[in-house]
């Protein structure tokens, strides 16, 4: 297997006013192809930071970034940032980031932007991923119109849309019902049989215990799990 993430020595660190706060303190991380991996820590602990870097969402204030072999330069311009980030990178969030104006097949439309696809197959494409999540029929249904499950099944057709390498999934059940994060849960983890390497940020040990390797972090340190 080959290495998709991988962190060496890095640090975050954060000014505002007087106040200095070293979020991420001197990190090692190696994530493989194929793995699903939650890193797990309590609030404050910097797992919310690190996921930011791993999405390429913040830049480390030092240490190395590699993403698929490639190494992440620190001045690398925000385009070029956003659209290796788009290519690579299938984001789920614990808020869902759904536009609530606008359908379900155009909301996971939206991060086709940075890719050239023809109109008609992105448009097939979107149709046959929310019937791969259990949405067939529910295309032009707006998320007001959907369920908290159903609403999180649309962010991940939406994450999978470019075809990403990895799945970025932060706290996807903490808005959900036990047996509706259960259902995700189960979703993310057949993707993970399909190919696809899945990074889960939690506090839930329960959650944590859908992935094979838990990475823990506590502040701003890996404690265990990183390699």
């Amino acid at each position: 297997m080959s290495t998709v993430i991988e962190l060496r020595k890095v640090s975050k660190s954060y000014k505002t006013g007087k106040l200095h706060v070293d979020a991420l303190k001197n990190v090692d991380i190696k994530i493989e192809e194929g793995e699903f991996v939650a890193i797990m820590g309590p609030s404050g602990s910097g797992k919310s930071t690190l996921m930011h870097i791993i999405g390429l969402l913040d830049r480390p204030t030092e240490g190395d970034l590699y993403i698929s072999g490639k190494k992440i330069e620190l001045n690398m311009p925000d385009a070029k940032l956003a659209k290796l980030r788009s290519e690579k990178i299938g984001f789920v969030f614990q808020t869902f980031n759904l536009l609530s104006k606008i359908t379900a097949i155009k909301n996971v439309l939206m991060p086709t932007q940075y890719r050239k696809i023809g109109k008609k197959d992105r448009d097939a494409r979107a149709k046959e991923l929310l019937r791969e999540v259990g949405l067939a029929g529910r295309e032009a249904h707006k998320p007001t119109e959907l369920s908290g499950g159903q609403i999180q099944r649309v962010a991940i057709a939406r994450s999978l849309i470019n075809n990403p390498d990895i799945i970025l999934a932060d706290e996807p059940t903490g808005n959900l019902d036990s047996k509706s994060g259960t259902e995700i849960m189960n979703l993310l983890t057949e993707l993970n049989k399909k190919g696809k390497t899945v990074i889960l940020i939690t506090h839930d040990p329960r959650i944590a215990g859908f992935a094979k390797r838990t990475i823990q972090i506590l502040d701003g340190k890996v404690q265990k799990g990183g390699k």
